[in-house]
């Protein structure tokens, strides 16, 4: 018995691209932030008055759920700013895979925060769920979008857009390695003279005017940490053999700082996979391959063979 149930969808960065670094370490960046129908599940209800904690459950065990989770951290936030003491009971059904660069935990933060908004009868607006969220994360701000936004500073800068030309023609393959890789170790690999040279704002024209798959297409899936993290991980051969093997894909990049890369095709493109040749080459690699995820969080039942890029990446799933 819940009191509420709620959807936490991940994200993917249609381009991202980083523009200095500021004194203070962080960097000012510009992406185009689009939530997909991949998503946690979140379940609240709330506590009687005299609870002085609240008690979160995780489907997955290596998750923490001490003061260091981002949920955690919302719901004090909230307590904070609304002055309401109300504590919750919270399961939270991990399925957004973590360490992917795919916002996961930034989405369930605001998820809960919207929770508690909503449990407490609406203290506070949807202007200051936004405002609030970037005291514990950049990329939480972006969860209060439409789903589909032009952030910059340091993402927390936020811009909602209308639901990119064609979105209802895209389907999106996301896989993940088993490895996954820090944030801060794909900053500290970054070299800012090898990030792309394209103005943010010619990218995200190319994107409103022709949609994701065209403009994919022509080569403005662009993300400056992608060279970083090739250089300490196996992703670029992924993302080769993903590309390589499906002549009906329009793009493939990493989303984030990884190691999730993700594919888009086009969902009325009738060709099939090629599983078998990539599976005889990566002995090992596992997962599932039957699914197909939209923008905007619209499901896509079309298959999308995932066992032959599995065979060659242990610990490969497909999400």
């Amino acid at each position: 018995q819940w009191d509420l149930k709620l959807k936490s969808p991940c994200k993917l960065n249609l381009f991202l691209r980083i523009l200095n670094r500021r004194p203070s370490g962080f960097h000012d960046l510009a992406s185009l932030f689009q939530t997909i129908s991949l998503s946690d599940r979140i379940y609240m209800s709330k506590l009687p008055h005299s609870s002085t904690e609240d008690e979160i459950y995780c489907s997955d065990k290596s998750l923490s759920v001490g003061k260091s989770n981002l949920v955690v951290k919302a719901l004090d936030l909230m307590r904070t700013k609304t002055g309401i003491q109300q504590f919750f009971r919270l399961y939270l059904d991990k399925i957004v895979p973590m360490q992917a660069g795919l916002g996961g935990g930034s989405s369930n933060a605001a998820t809960a925060m919207h929770g508690f908004n909503v449990l407490c009868g609406y203290p506070a607006s949807q202007e200051n769920l936004l405002l609030w969220s970037g005291d514990i994360g950049s990329d939480i701000s972006f969860f209060f979008s439409s789903g589909t936004a032009y952030c910059t500073g340091r993402g927390e800068i936020v811009q909602s857009l209308p639901a990119l030309p064609l979105s209802d023609d895209v389907e999106v393959h996301v896989f993940k390695p088993a490895e996954g890789l820090s944030t801060a170790l794909v900053f500290k690999a970054l070299d800012l003279n090898r990030c792309s040279t394209v103005v943010p704002e010619s990218i995200l024209h190319c994107f409103e005017t022709d949609g994701a798959l065209k403009a994919a297409a022509n080569d403005r899936l662009i993300n400056d940490l992608e060279a970083p993290a090739f250089s300490i991980s196996a992703l670029q051969q992924l993302k080769s053999e993903i590309a390589m093997h499906d002549t009906a894909i329009s793009g493939v990049m990493m989303s984030g700082s990884g190691t999730s890369v993700y594919a888009l095709r086009s969902k009325s493109n009738p060709a099939v996979f090629p599983f078998e040749e990539i599976a005889a080459k990566f002995p090992g690699l596992s997962g599932s391959g039957t699914s197909v995820y939209a923008l905007r969080s619209k499901s896509n039942p079309t298959v999308f063979p995932f066992d032959e890029i599995a065979a060659k990446f242990p610990g490969l799933r497909h999400y």
